[in-house]
């Protein structure tokens, strides 16, 4: 048995830069525990729903049919979408689950300019109704932040009639009506055709942006919105320049430009060359919000917040924070936390004993 969800493990943020806490939320948002700790799919268990892919930050889990959806998207006079419970009427797609924060603000973006209509069946009764609610959350995490955004009509029009209702697929291309494709929904295609799909089944598609996030920033830059909400980046007075969240960025969102000094230690060479100064460039772009330089971040220092950002700063290079690591006071070693001294030397006697030796 096939399926249509494909793991791209060198998108995965567990390959990218491995951690200490790996990142699972595929695995724990899987509402039919269909993937294993190895990121392997069960098929007969594996409703194709989506909501690994939405859940997923990096685009480890994608729909080998995604490019589809989102060709339709720029391509139709109108956006009609459905999910396979409802009434016929659009582009099929598996279920609201699969849709991120981005792609909800790519709908968004898009329905300024041409009316976006979802249609649902009964979620409630619907075996990825946690799929769905996931969704509905980020939906609701955008429309907090930003109220104002263009209207999409979501409509619960459960289809009633014969299973023959749930395989038409009525799309609309640029310059002509309306057309049905009778062929079969979103899933069945899939299975369809899977032999000309082998191969690149095979190969591991790996793209440092996820998709998703592209097809915001495309959708941005055509549409005639100045800014929307992002989220960015703060950094407190508390930062010790230490670099270790730049260190840690599995997507390089963060990085630190070092400026050396070595003239200083040239009669000791047993001193280490200085830092003078550390400066933390920040793309967010880049940035999937793993968080990992928070939970990593000693002095707490490290926020992040949403923002009304305009395009050219999404795309762009911020600097957030530009200061001078620290020293210890007595042996001079680099030390990274807000202490005068490193931990040996703080834990030495007057004489340099102590619990620690060097």
């Amino acid at each position: 048995m096939t399926c249509q969800m494909v793991y791209h493990n060198g998108n995965c943020l567990n390959t990218k830069r491995p951690y200490a806490r790996s990142c699972k939320l595929c695995i724990e948002s899987c509402p039919h525990q269909a993937i294993s700790n190895y990121r392997e799919l069960d098929t007969k268990s594996c409703t194709e729903c989506g909501v690994c892919m939405a859940v997923c930050p990096s685009g480890g889990f994608v729909d080998h049919s995604i490019d589809k959806f989102y060709q339709y998207l720029q391509e139709a006079e109108e956006i009609v979408l459905n999910c396979p419970k409802a009434v016929p009427g659009g582009f099929e797609i598996p279920c609201l689950g699969m849709l991120d924060r981005d792609s909800w603000m790519t709908l968004m973006l898009l329905a300024k300019e041409k009316s976006a209509t979802i249609s649902t069946g009964s979620c409630a009764d619907c075996p990825d109704r946690q799929a769905c609610a996931i969704s509905v959350e980020a939906f609701k995490g955008v429309h907090a932040d930003w109220p104002t955004h263009p209207v999409i009509h979501i409509k619960v029009r459960p289809d009633q009639g014969s299973g023959e209702g749930h395989e038409a697929s009525i799309n609309k291309a640029p310059g002509s009506g309306v057309q049905k494709d009778r062929t079969l929904g979103w899933r069945e295609k899939s299975r369809e055709k899977i032999e000309e799909w082998l191969p690149s089944l095979t190969a591991d598609e790996t793209y440092h942006i996820p998709k998703s996030r592209q097809w915001l920033i495309e959708a941005f830059e055509a549409s005639s919105e100045e800014k929307i909400p992002f989220q960015a980046i703060s950094i407190a007075d508390s930062c010790t320049s230490c670099g270790v969240c730049a260190a840690i960025c599995p997507q390089g969102a963060l990085q630190k430009r070092e400026e050396m000094n070595s003239a200083s230690n040239e009669e000791d060479l047993t001193k280490e060359d200085r830092i003078t100064s550390l400066r933390l460039i920040f793309e967010p772009m880049k940035c999937v919000q793993c968080h990992r330089c928070v939970e990593t971040c000693r002095s707490q220092a490290l926020t992040f917040n949403y923002q009304p950002l305009s395009h050219k700063l999404i795309t762009g290079k911020i600097l957030v924070h530009e200061g001078s690591p620290k020293y210890c006071n007595q042996c001079g070693k680099r030390i990274f936390d807000n202490g005068d001294l490193c931990l040996v030397c703080a834990t030495s006697g007057p004489e340099g004993g102590g619990f620690f030796t060097r």
